[in-house]
């Protein structure tokens, strides 16, 4: 039985995606096995300039998941062309640019980057909902008309596949997902980190410098798994469920809520090859309840595909 599917311009082999974040840019990583089961993979989150990332400590277990504090540390958008771009011509799966939109001058020279570079690039996903970045806790600020103005230029000047990573905090998440449709975009991933925070009781202050940072893993799947629910009744574009997705029941839930794929990314650090655990499971899954395919079951849950 095949898994392909066909999401947000991309047909993928498999419905899992390596979420942004936690893979390396080393391409012995890009291959098999570590690809077995791995539709595509999102890059590290790029920012136009380079990024040493948040001071002090960045990554704290907690029950369920873990939380970090990275700040987008990466060799900025030129750094990634020259130096692990071209390294990564014979991977053996989609590359999907995590590109940080923050502010729209600072995209617009990214983007004009990585037009130049685009034969080598599958898909951008426009990050928007990173939680370690900016000043303060931006994921909170109402930014619609920001947003629109980011997604149109994007669309604009970039003709291949195009995502919207939205965070699951945004007061207009919502929104910003029915304004994502409206600019072009070709799918929305739902969603980012959650805000959280620790603290070290020998230290007796707060983990982070920062204070909060973002909260992944299986504790926050239910949440997200809503948010699917509730946005999958109002787009016609496709959505990619991530968070907290560490198992084939997870995934399978996510396509019957209405997703037509899924990220993983916390999943991979307690298990590499959680991607081929996954899609064994969904395989199993479908063969055993006699479906065709991922597609026969996409917002099954709710009455069929929006």
């Amino acid at each position: 039985m095949s898994l392909s599917v066909k999401v947000g311009g991309l047909k993928l082999d498999y419905p899992v995606i390596i979420s942004s974040g936690v893979w390396p840019f080393d391409s012995t990583f890009w291959k098999s096995p570590y690809t077995d089961g791995v539709g595509a993979i999102c890059t590290k989150g790029l920012t136009l300039n380079r990024r040493e990332g948040n001071p002090g400590i960045r990554i704290w277990e907690v029950r369920g998941g873990m939380l970090n504090s990275i700040g987008l540390e990466n060799p900025g958008v030129e750094g990634f062309v020259r130096e692990h771009l071209p390294k990564l011509e014979d991977r053996e799966v989609p590359l999907i640019v995590n590109l940080w939109a923050g502010e729209l001058e600072e995209l617009k020279t990214s983007i004009d980057i990585l037009r130049l570079h685009k034969d080598g690039i599958d898909a951008i996903e426009l990050n928007i909902s990173c939680p370690n970045v900016g000043e303060g806790e931006h994921v909170l600020k109402d930014r619609l008309s920001e947003l629109k103005a980011i997604f149109g230029y994007a669309r604009e000047s970039w003709d291949k596949p195009l995502w919207v990573k939205l965070s699951p905090m945004s007061p207009k998440v919502v929104d910003e997902a029915l304004i994502a449709q409206e600019e072009g975009i070709d799918a929305v991933v739902l969603a980012n980190t959650w805000l959280g925070m620790a603290i070290d009781v020998e230290r007796e202050k707060p983990v982070f410098e920062r204070v909060t940072a973002g909260l992944s893993g299986p504790a926050i799947f239910p949440l997200t798994l809503r948010l699917v629910w509730l946005i999958s009744d109002l787009l016609k574009i496709d959505i990619i469920g991530c968070g907290g997705v560490s198992s084939w029941k997870d995934a399978v839930s996510m396509f019957l809520a209405g997703a037509s794929a899924v990220e993983i990314g916390t999943a991979t650090f307690m298990e590499l090859d959680a991607p081929k655990r996954i899609v064994s499971g969904v395989r199993s899954y479908l063969e055993r309840k006699g479906y065709g395919g991922i597609e026969d079951i996409i917002g099954k849950a709710k009455g069929g595909r929006p």
